[in-house]
């Protein structure tokens, strides 16, 4: 198989990877379409989902007038909660069963769209909340099919949520987030518009920034699909399949955008373009990741925002403790990147380049070349000094570990095997940097 030469292939594993398809509209001015878009999907009643913080912005207000002038009954739901939890989401799932809807619209954040994402799952498919939620934390049952129409227009330029099919959030009984995931849940189409991203605070660029970051570097540095037996059928394909050539050349794209822009556009308020190009970089990351999967620095990232103590970042909600998910993302990834880098020397080196390394790294120092790269582009940008610059200390270490062992779809997408005190070593080594 001649492109995919950096994949070995033995009897009994998979040789075979899927590439699906997105439909995305990407440009300035692109929320203005929503009515006609919506118009071809035949929608006459929808559920637009947004939060407090943004549903008297502009961007609402666009996407609201927009769906109105083209004949569309539309009712808005704005108690999205910033880092759902699973009671947000019954509560926006009884929203959608209640209305009467024969599509949804979500304007915001990843927690925007995530959301909308799992109302129209609860009231397409009704079930006890667990059903579909992804085991072992949840019964792991699959989305039964498709779901009503959902057009996604994401206000942030980091989670991708408007290319995948994912939903995530924080199990309370857990204290520690976790998901849904499936082809049917990805939006029927995205309008991703770079203009959002003008008037967004430094600290939410940084945050959703590193995002994009992690998502892209962990697509491909996951474990090969080539790597994961072949199923019996085609269905049994898990959604997050592996690292494979598609998911390789997007995720390379993304990680050479963000290196290059994702300091000015934090450090100079006015560079625009910077901004704008991390839209799209989120757009391709979101669609990498959405191909290969995540691995350990999403999977720690979920008990470093379950168990969030008292830390309040400027430019964000400051009424109830909260750890962005980006930041709980990146403050993992440098100890985590340490640990993968023999195990995929190349892919690391490769990641490396593409953020602007300069260092001419043997493949015996690729998980400290990605990692030292990551620990400056974090200096520069305003992030904590590791975990312990968001409140946690020695002593939180076993809770964080029991946080994240759970989360068994993505500790399996690591390049290396992964035990219970591999993962105390790595959030002991994430505690600080500098």
């Amino acid at each position: 198989m001649a492109c995919c030469h950096h994949y070995q292939f033995e009897a009994g594993y998979e040789d075979a990877f899927r590439v699906d398809g997105q439909s995305l509209v990407f440009g300035p001015g692109c929320l203005t379409e929503a009515g006609a878009h919506a118009s071809s999907l035949n929608l006459s009643r929808v559920a637009l989902y947004t939060d407090k913080g943004i549903s008297t912005s502009d961007h609402v207000d666009k996407v609201r007038a927009s769906l109105v002038q083209a004949g569309i009954d539309v009712v808005i739901y704005d108690d999205v909660a910033i880092e759902p939890t699973d009671k947000s989401f019954k509560t926006a799932a009884t929203f959608a069963q209640e209305g009467n809807f024969d599509g949804f619209i979500s304007v915001g954040g990843g927690s925007v769209i995530d959301t909308c994402k799992a109302a129209n799952l609860y009231a397409t498919y009704p079930a006890e909340f667990l059903t579909y939620v992804n085991a072992p934390v949840g019964n792991g049952q699959p989305v039964p099919g498709p779901l009503k129409p959902h057009i996604a227009c994401p206000t942030t330029a980091g989670t991708g949520s408007e290319a995948t099919g994912i939903a995530v959030f924080d199990l309370l009984s857990m204290k520690a987030k976790t998901g849904i995931a499936s082809l049917h849940m990805k939006p029927t189409l995205g309008l991703v518009d770079p203009l959002v991203t003008h008037t967004l605070p430094k600290n939410i660029i940084a945050a959703t920034a590193f995002d994009v970051l992690s998502h892209a570097l962990e697509s491909l540095t996951a474990r090969p699909f080539s790597q994961f037996a072949k199923p019996d059928t085609a269905k049994g394909r898990p959604y997050a399949q592996g690292g494979n050539p598609f998911s390789d050349m997007i995720a390379k794209e993304a990680l050479d955008i963000v290196g290059k822009y994702i300091v000015p556009a934090v450090t100079d308020t006015d560079n625009y373009e910077a901004r704008e190009k991390l839209m799209w970089a989120s757009s391709l990351a979101g669609i990498a990741f959405g191909q290969a999967g995540c691995h350990l620095p999403h999977g720690m990232s979920y008990a470093v925002s379950g168990l969030v103590k008292d830390f309040r970042p400027e430019g964000y909600p400051q009424d109830t403790p909260i750890v962005p998910h980006g930041m709980s993302v990146i403050l993992n990834a440098p100890s985590v990147f340490r640990l993968t880098g023999p195990h995929a020397p190349e892919r690391h080196l490769t990641a490396y380049k593409c953020l602007g390394g300069t260092h001419e790294a043997g493949p015996s120092e690729a998980g400290d070349a990605i990692a030292e790269q990551l620990i400056g582009m974090m200096k520069s940008t305003g992030i904590p000094n590791g975990l312990e610059g968001v409140g946690y200390n020695a002593s939180d270490l076993d809770k964080l570990t029991d946080g994240a062992f759970p989360q068994k779809r993505l500790m399996n997408l690591a390049p290396c095997p992964i035990e219970r005190s591999d993962l105390h070593q790595l959030f002991e080594g994430a505690m600080s940097y500098w």
